[in-house]
């Protein structure tokens, strides 16, 4: 049956509700009904929502909520008034920012602010107006969840794998108070079972500039050659400028000391400080990047299937996000 042309109807989509229940393959649904493949997909997400089965959240399709978007949106293009300050632009704005472009509500409204929408709401009301269906196709779906945290307790002490090494506990306080730049943090971004390649990456603490790098495996000769190669394509001494300490956790790819802080040069090229064991929150910074870097790469990625491109294009990304702690500048803003 060839593709239709029109929007899929409220019968079609009571069909496609029951079909799903049934557990039909959605190759097979599309050709039934006669769309194609992504046009099943788009619609699967317009009308999704969360249901509680046996004390478990599941993700299903309601052809009832995918009509009232799809209602919504044909008012939308016919120029009716939005319930978020009557500006369309506004909405599709913001909704585009946190949908397309992985924006937090926050960010997004500070994005609006600086394009000169006049229109003004809260954060909490952009919630609000998620949770309530008001945009066209965004939901609590597309928003990133908070990390689950277990607070350590507080008679519980900190234990060091290898009290040899050089300790966050000695590391000069200047550092822990962000009051000068070249201070990095650095970790791995792992892929799925059985996936070799990782991410390494390096946050700088007072920029929040972001180095994301695609290496091979996770051996710690690989880590070291990862940093040798942008020690030499920034020279000796625009490196040292940039690169005066790192701070990491003590997986054994970081535990090769001597060899991690030699120079392709000579000497030292910075210094290493190592966290406590399981005590990740004492490189917060980069910890919170890993999970923005999860937006795109989220868990279970094959990295053998990510190309270098990607990547780089993570980290434009990243660097070019307006934070909040900045004063709604972007990293690379500061580092301009």
């Amino acid at each position: 049956m060839a593709n239709k042309q029109h929007y899929m109807t409220y019968p079609e989509r009571v069909r496609l509700e029951e079909k799903l229940r049934y557990k039909v393959p959605k190759a097979e649904i599309a050709r039934e009904l006669g769309f194609s493949l992504q046009t099943i997909y788009n619609e699967i997400r317009r009308g999704r929502y969360e249901h509680e089965k046996d004390g478990f959240l599941q993700w299903r399709y309601s052809a009832d909520r995918a009509q009232d978007i799809f209602e919504k949106r044909q008012q939308r293009k016919t120029g009716r008034p939005l319930k978020i300050g009557h500006d369309i632009d506004y909405a599709n704005f913001l909704e585009r920012k946190i949908l397309r472009e992985h924006y937090s509500p926050a960010a997004a409204l500070a994005a609006a602010r600086r394009e000169g929408f006049t229109t003004s709401l809260c954060v909490g009301t952009i919630y609000n107006y998620i949770t309530g269906g008001v945009f066209l196709e965004l939901t609590d779906a597309d928003l990133l969840e908070k990390p689950a945290r277990t607070p350590r307790k507080k008679n519980e002490e900190p234990k060091v794998a290898h009290p040899n090494l050089p300790s966050i506990q000695d590391r000069p306080e200047g550092i822990g108070r962000r009051s000068e730049r070249g201070h990095w943090e650095m970790d791995l971004v792992v892929g799925c079972s059985g996936s070799k390649p990782v991410l390494l990456t390096l946050t700088e603490r007072v920029t929040r500039e972001e180095i994301i790098m695609k290496l091979p495996d996770r051996r710690a000769v690989t880590v070291r050659r990862a940093l040798d190669r942008l020690e030499r394509g920034m020279g000796k001494r625009a490196f040292r400028e940039k690169f005066k300490s790192i701070t990491t956790d003590n997986g054994s790819e970081f535990m090769e000391y001597e060899l991690l802080i030699q120079s392709v040069y000579s000497g030292t090229r910075f210094q290493v400080w190592y966290c406590h064991s399981y005590a990740a929150w004492e490189k917060g910074t980069n910890e919170n990047h890993n999970r923005m870097i999860r937006r795109f790469f989220p868990k279970g990625t094959d990295f053998s299937r990510v190309t270098k491109k990607q990547v780089a294009a993570v980290q434009d990304w990243m660097n070019g996000y307006p934070r909040k702690i900045l004063g709604w500048k972007s990293p690379a803003e500061l580092a301009a």
